[in-house]
């Protein structure tokens, strides 16, 4: 088993850091964390002695653009990754796929990739509670396997899933609106990714910079963010399908 791993994540409403560190705990003793939500991200250069596994939700079937910008911060100087694809209970179809061609451009050595079960970040009901007791299960078996061919130096690119060309996602065409419940707090302006809510009047909502990663949804102490209700319920019609299965996190070797 590695002595320390270092966990690179997007997670703005902290279902991908839950499944990443789930995983990341039975790979190696020590775990470090990266957030890679922060507007103003690190730059840091590992070495191959390192051992990272990055982690982010998938959006329509890609990567967030936002993710993406800033893990080019990050070089990886031919550390051994694990990349980890987390989605809501749909589908992640490029994501994974995506996420292995940008970290090998980056300079990782990719030597596992996953794909990994989080809550739906818009739709609760659909992998509701996940990652769960039964997932935990799963993925200590995952990390074991893991750790085993990370501890014999076993450098093989996995074959995942996925379409070159990715699949074209322009994002959602709506955002996040405040009610007349806004108390003007700010708390949703502090830690939205894109810094798309001005601190000064929290009750907007910058529609080119916001990625509706439902981060300000997520945080707001009086629940007075949502996305519009007609939007919600387009998406719980569209999504109900997926609810009538379970599906299981993905390892690729």
């Amino acid at each position: 088993m590695p002595e320390k791993i270092t966990v690179l994540h997007f997670s703005p409403t902290g279902g991908t850091r839950r499944a990443a560190l789930l995983l990341a705990g039975q790979i190696a003793s020590q775990v470090e964390e990266i957030d890679l939500t922060l507007p103003q991200p690190q730059e840091k250069t590992f070495t191959p002695q390192d051992v990272v596994l990055v982690a982010g939700p998938v959006y329509g079937g890609r990567l967030p653009a936002l993710m993406v910008e800033r893990l080019r911060h990050y070089t990886g100087g031919g550390a051994c990754a694990v990349s980890a694809a987390v989605y809501g209970g749909r589908a992640y179809e490029d994501a994974l796929v995506e996420l292995d061609d940008l970290l090998e451009a980056q300079g990782f050595c990719v030597t596992v990739g996953t794909a990994l079960l989080a809550e739906h970040s818009i739709a609760h009901t659909l992998a509701v509670g996940r990652p769960d007791a039964q997932d935990a299960a799963q993925l200590a078996g995952f990390g074991a396997r893991i750790a085993e061919k990370l501890d014999k130096g076993d450098a093989n690119a996995p074959q995942v899933p996925g379409n070159r060309p990715y699949r074209e996602w322009a994002g959602m065409p709506v955002v996040p609106i405040a009610s007349d419940a806004c108390v003007g707090c700010g708390e949703c302006a502090k830690v939205c990714p894109a810094q798309a809510i001005p601190l000064e009047n929290p009750s907007q909502t910058d529609k080119t910079r916001c990625i509706t990663c439902m981060r300000c949804v997520a945080v707001c102490p009086v629940k007075a963010r949502a996305l519009p209700a007609q939007v919600q319920d387009m998406l719980a019609q569209k999504l109900a399908p997926f609810m009538e299965r379970r599906p299981e996190n993905e390892l690729y070797l």
